[in-house]
């Protein structure tokens, strides 16, 4: 099955509003999509508009994206001392150093030197084989993707809802091979003007073949639900 055809699957099923986004981290040159200067929110925002993106170091603009996605090095000594001292007192996110070092620390560590550049672009777009899929959705949407993700296994997401969006809605997935279902953080939803009742969920695209196939068989896909007699109400 072409990504074009998973990608018309996902949007018919669930009646999509943004398209579902392939990620690829790769060290391989590529042409398509446009390379320019942006942030890693950002292209998720145009990505799920359409548009695809090629980033790497040099046109990544947001530090802590490029700190989380792997083109530079944690910061450490003054510029950590700078870094701390935007979040706690400029964007007010954590309400001290120690917070913000246990957001640091106690998830999954940061995609560091992991790869060259990362594509973002919609699934139907994609030419490289997608890392993991991205999707925008909706409370019920969400609740159906999920159901359909652990439909054979039985095994559940393990959420990670804080730290920069792209953490939350990327590195997770990517490092720990996990599904994740995120909110983001208030700054980049507010920048961005991702929509109010958006939600981000990240599934290893190991894992999309299988939650495809479960469409057929799930209530939360195409099957209709049957109840028996004695589970009826009289």
């Amino acid at each position: 099955m072409s990504y074009k055809e998973q990608a018309d699957i996902f949007k018919k099923t669930f009646d999509l509003k943004y398209e579902p986004m392939a990620i690829s981290f790769t060290n391989e040159e590529v042409s398509s999509g446009r390379y320019e200067k942006t942030s890693i929110c950002n292209a998720m925002k145009q990505a799920s508009e359409g548009e695809s993106f090629t980033i790497d170091e040099d046109t990544s603009t947001c530090p802590g994206g490029s700190q989380f996605c792997g083109f530079s090095e944690l910061h450490s000594g003054e510029k950590k001392r700078r870094l701390q001292k935007f979040l706690t007192k400029g964007e007010k996110l954590t309400s001290s150093i120690v917070s913000f070092e246990r957001m640091q620390k106690l998830g999954v560590p940061p995609t560091t030197d992991l790869a060259d550049r990362i594509v973002i672009t919609p699934l139907k777009k994609a030419e490289l084989r997608p890392d993991m899929v991205l999707f925008l959705v909706n409370a019920e949407q969400v609740c159906r993707l999920i159901t359909l993700d652990t439909y054979w296994d039985g095994l559940s997401p393990e959420q990670q809802v804080i730290g920069a969006l792209c953490y939350q809605a990327i590195v997770h997935t990517i490092m720990s091979g996990k599904t994740n279902m995120c909110v983001g953080d208030w700054t980049a939803r507010s920048h961005q003007g991702f929509e109010p009742d958006v939600i981000f969920l990240s599934v290893p695209y190991e894992r999309i073949h299988n939650l495809i196939a479960a469409i057929p068989y799930c209530s939360a896909g195409d099957a209709e639900a049957v109840i028996p007699e004695e589970f009826q109400s009289d």
